[in-house]
């Protein structure tokens, strides 16, 4: 089956050869592909969608992998293998990433940042801020404190250097406060007790023993991509330009990948047989620190299946129609990320594409109904029956 392409492309590029669905079978497969197929084509007819790539997970089994449309305007079709950029899924890298090294005995989550971040210059109240303070979004301060200083092109280490004068909301670990600058110590912390730059340690803990040979961690190594995508807007409309800033907060935004390695990073945090994630360590990784009241009411707005959100470490948690469900969203500017998750099934939805909409994460909803036995809904707001 051809790939939808967004409206307004030229005879040609609607003549590009079809990207291969790579399907799994599976006698226990809930989801019906040729319906998701049709629902992610109608998806990709609509204007602000470009580029998009999608991966399906059932009993901790791959069982869809496709990409649609292009990676820019007259450009190449999307494959699975097409890369883009993870944005702040990129979190629950870096908190895996934390808790390898604790097991190590380098640190732990009880352990004061500023022991091991020496560029961070904290607010009197946060002074004893933890690592599990950080990595749960509890710092106390005053949310996203200085991203517009990343934004500007200010360094990581330089903005954290300034955090002394950020303003405190609460105490310590008694609120959610959704950070970036702050967050990315942790690659601060990775980098002073191991002695290597962050994405190395990534690298060799992670990416490598996993297979994940499409990931990486810079935009040199986005733009070294086979076939990547660019970015685009909300109307989509081609941006000039890659914006590099929040690849100098890599625990916080930093990977690249494509959907097949990004399927493989979800997998291993809910499989009980890989190399890097030891099932204890998942269950730390996804068990709930605080509750997110700002988040809660942003999802009964628009996905109003997903209640009851907290943050763990580096990922949300929900209750999606009574099931646990673990996950986390990504967005700079031109790319938007995302992965869903039940861990208890072993399965779950991911997808990346590249222009700034956000209409595409109904469509993890749509597919969590199908695997959950639920009557189908319109979560795409595509206003077209099923």
């Amino acid at each position: 089956m051809l790939a939808a392409m967004p409206s307004g492309l030229s005879a040609a590029e609607n003549d590009m050869p079809p990207t291969a669905i790579k399907e799994t079978a599976s006698a226990s497969s809930l989801v019906n592909k040729v319906e998701i197929d049709a629902r992610i084509n109608d998806l990709m007819r609509r204007p602000e969608m470009v580029g998009l790539s999608v991966a399906i997970i059932e009993n901790g089994q791959v069982t869809f992998a496709k990409g649609y449309g292009v990676t820019e305007k007259g450009g190449d079709a999307v494959t699975d293998d097409t890369v883009f950029r993870w944005a702040s899924v990129s979190k629950g890298v870096g908190s895996a990433a934390a808790l390898l090294l604790a097991e190590d005995g380098h640190f732990g989550l009880n352990s004061p940042i500023k022991a091991f971040a020496p560029s961070l210059d904290l607010p009197p109240a946060q002074n004893g801020l933890t690592l599990e303070d950080i990595l749960s979004q509890r710092s106390g301060m005053v949310r996203n404190a200085y991203d517009r200083r990343i934004e500007e092109g200010q360094t990581a280490r330089y903005i954290r250097a300034r955090l002394a004068s950020v303003r405190s909301v609460c105490e310590p670990g008694t609120c959610y406060s959704y950070q970036n600058v702050l967050y990315d110590a942790v690659s601060e912390m990775i980098e002073t007790v191991t002695e290597l730059p962050y994405k190395s340690v990534v690298s060799e803990r992670i990416f490598k023993p996993l297979g994940m040979d499409s990931a990486t961690m810079t935009l040199e190594g986005l733009q070294r991509s086979r076939s990547w995508a660019k970015p685009h807007n909300s109307r989509g409309a081609r941006y000039g330009s890659v914006k590099p800033t929040y690849y100098r907060v890599p625990a916080a935004a930093g990977v690249n990948s494509s959907i097949n390695d990004l399927a493989t990073w979800v997998l291993a945090n809910m499989s009980d047989d890989n190399p890097v994630l030891s099932e204890s360590l998942q269950e730390e990784l996804q068990t709930g620190r605080i509750v997110t009241p700002r988040e809660t009411r942003n999802m009964r707005r628009h996905f109003r299946a997903l209640t009851d959100s907290e943050y763990a470490l580096g990922w949300r948690t929900y209750d999606f129609d009574g099931h646990d469900v673990v996950g986390h969203r990504g967005a700079v500017q031109g790319y938007r990320a995302s992965a869903l998750f039940d861990p208890e099934i072993q399965s779950g939805v991911v997808m990346l594409w590249n222009s700034s909409t956000g209409r595409p994460n109904g469509l993890q909803l749509e597919i969590f109904d199908q695997i959950y036995g639920n009557p189908k809904r319109d979560w795409m707001r595509l206003r077209q029956r099923w």
